[in-house]
């Protein structure tokens, strides 16, 4: 018998949910209207027929006395109350005429008689006929108002064909979620419903302890904020409104730490969508909705405590870009650095507290072995970015090239990668745990699933690929021939790529070439060319290893192996070679004046004989 009502209201609901913003205004204007015409009828079957006048008090929910006891002083509040109702019905249904006149007397037509006290059955009569008139001219009026609602809702339905054609599914959802503001109506709905309930709880704490005072004790505060809580998610749909407040305080959460460290990456401003879509995956995850209400209330804290883990983790991926470019672009500025410094201890201390609170109070378990785990790894990356920070502003503290460093950020971020891997496989481990002997579920298996993809063979994938590609750089930078001492001083220039002289060493292209081995493999990991003349960057032999060198501005160094009178004479034959060449260049260009003159006389008589010829 539920059936045909539920599919009547899926169906209202789906069109209500594809108007427009305008055909949605009017649909909530005439829905307002028919609830307060409903109201009304209510009111005044429930005062002609129920009410006492002559020996009623008129009070409020908290105990205070609004108006006197006496009948008349109620007489006028219902007359004003039904005023109120009839014109509020008459504004939204636009009704201008002279039934708006009628429709108000209608409404005020069970007052007069009880006012004029006339018999019950009388009352009764007055009550169904001014209902029956209600009824008539809202149905009249829906009956007018149902061609525009047909023609609207077929515009509607053609116009969200044409774009799913055209766009698509997942735009027109993207569309459909932003024109209706889905996440402020789920957020107004839940924070609605927590004052409501809190104020009908908090009616019956004062009913209970049978005091006037508005203050409470701290012990009722406590399991007022406890039922809220558990009464704020004891559905699919409170889950959600939930996580739209959730969504809301973590995205201006996020804002505010970006304005205090001072990035402006739009990609970090995502926690307003991470935290509520991980804390309602976790919701669905452990079943929080369908628990008992102490153990709801368990579990939700729980979800809390993973929840910012998680939140805690985002914030650290903010601030480690910012902490990295301030230490290489060797910005000396304190009021650049503290922020940034100061949410990175937040971020190692925040952890190790929350650790510390929890192994006090609970005991070892699955969930807060995963939250332990997620906290010494948040902390383990703190460190690691602390420590590539640290190498960063020592290097530029002594502004001298430091060849090593590129290894020693390599050996620290390979450190903490490896120990992210660990703790990933770890945490595999503990959630296989949780499914086969503790709670599983088809959520839970996805979600691992899709922890096993990312966060263990993607991650493996990658460092192996880094592993390899700056193994082949330094193969290739080993088997480049490497010049030091006096050879080196005689080049005088300085690397292409970093711009700094060398101090120690260079490493040679094939293609006479020269650059610091640092600067050389970073180049490497990119693309397997020189970067100044873009050949490929191989040796085949080691005979290489004997030939001149060349500096980037043409510059050749001598062998230390080669004679220096036969390397000067080979100079001086070579300058002679060149004159030679240049005294017949010359010579060839005499020629060629020559010839390009006579062909130019040539060309004049031809003219001229042209020119008589025609005369």
């Amino acid at each position: 018998m539920t059936f045909p009502f539920s599919f009547l209201g899926i169906f209202v609901s789906s069109i209500v949910l594809i108007l427009s913003q305008r055909s949605l205004f009017k649909f909530y204007m005439y829905s307002s209207a028919f609830l307060l015409a409903a109201t009304s009828v209510l009111v005044n079957y429930y005062a002609s027929l129920h009410i006492d006048f002559y020996g009623a008090y008129n009070t409020s929910a908290f105990g205070i006395e609004l108006l006197p006891r006496k009948g008349p002083s109620l007489w006028m509040a219902l007359i004003v109350l039904q005023l109120t109702f009839g014109i509020g019905y008459i504004t939204l249904l636009q009704i201008h005429s002279i039934y708006s006149q009628l429709i108000i007397l209608d409404l005020l037509v069970p007052v007069i008689g009880l006012i004029t006290d006339l018999p019950l059955h009388i009352r009764e009569t007055l009550v169904f006929t001014s209902s029956l008139i209600l009824i008539l001219n809202t149905v009249f009026v829906l009956a007018v108002k149902l061609k525009w609602f047909y023609y609207s809702t077929r515009y509607v339905y053609l116009l969200v064909r044409h774009m799913y054609r055209i766009y698509g599914l997942q735009l027109l959802m993207e569309d459909t979620w932003k024109r209706i503001r889905f996440p402020d109506i789920l957020r107004v709905f839940w924070l609605t419903r927590i004052t409501a309930q809190a104020t009908v709880l908090m009616y019956i704490l004062r009913m209970a302890n049978e005091t006037e005072s508005f203050f409470i004790s701290w012990d009722d505060f406590w399991d007022l904020i406890c039922n809220l809580i558990i009464s704020g998610c004891d559905s699919t749909l409170t889950v959600l409104g939930m996580s739209a407040v959730i969504s809301s305080v973590a995205h201006y959460l996020g804002l505010g730490i970006l304005a205090f460290i001072g990035s402006t990456e739009e990609d970090d401003r995502r926690l307003g969508f991470v935290a509520p879509v991980l804390f309602f995956i976790l919701a669905l995850q452990t079943g929080l909705s369908g628990l008992r209400p102490e153990e709801r209330l368990i579990r939700l804290s729980r979800n809390m405590c993973l929840l910012l883990t998680a939140v805690l983790h985002f914030i650290h991926g903010m601030t480690d870009p910012v902490l990295m470019s301030l230490s290489a672009s060797h910005v000396s500025s304190f009021r650049r650095h503290f922020p940034v410094l100061f949410v990175s201890a937040c971020l190692f201390i925040l952890p190790v507290l929350l650790s510390y609170v929890l192994w006090h109070h609970y005991a070892l378990n699955t969930w807060l072995f995963a939250v332990t785990a997620f906290c010494v790894e948040l902390c383990l990356k703190v460190i690691v970015s602390l420590t590539v920070y640290t190498l960063f502003m020592i290097d530029g503290y002594y502004n001298v090239l430091w060849e090593k460093l590129d290894d020693y950020v390599y050996y620290v971020r390979s450190t903490g990668n490896i120990i992210e891997f660990i703790f990933g496989v770890v945490m595999f481990g503990n959630g296989a745990y949780t499914m086969m002997f503790e709670s599983g579920s088809k959520i839970r298996a996805c979600m691992m699933c899709l922890h096993a993809y990312f966060n263990i063979y993607l991650q493996a994938k990658n460092g192996w690929k880094t592993f390899m590609n700056r193994r082949t750089a330094v193969k290739k930078i080993n088997s480049l021939p490497e010049i030091k001492g006096s050879r080196l001083q005689e080049i005088d220039d300085v690397c292409a790529i970093c711009y700094h002289e060398f101090t120690t060493s260079a490493r040679i292209t094939p293609c006479n070439h020269y650059f610091h081995a640092l600067c050389l493999r970073k180049w490497l990991y990119i693309q397997d060319t020189c970067p100044m003349c873009h050949q490929k960057v191989y040796i085949e032999d080691d005979s290489k290893d004997n030939a001149n060198i060349s500096n980037n501005n043409g510059f050749i160094a001598p062998n230390e192996n080669e004679n220096p009178e036969e390397a000067i004479r080979e100079d001086a034959a070579e300058s002679d070679r060149e004159l030679n060449e240049d005294d017949s260049t010359d010579c060839d260009d005499d020629v060629q004046r020559e010839r390009n003159g006579e062909i130019q006389h040539t060309g004049a008589a031809a003219e001229e004989f042209i020119n008589d010829d025609t005369d």
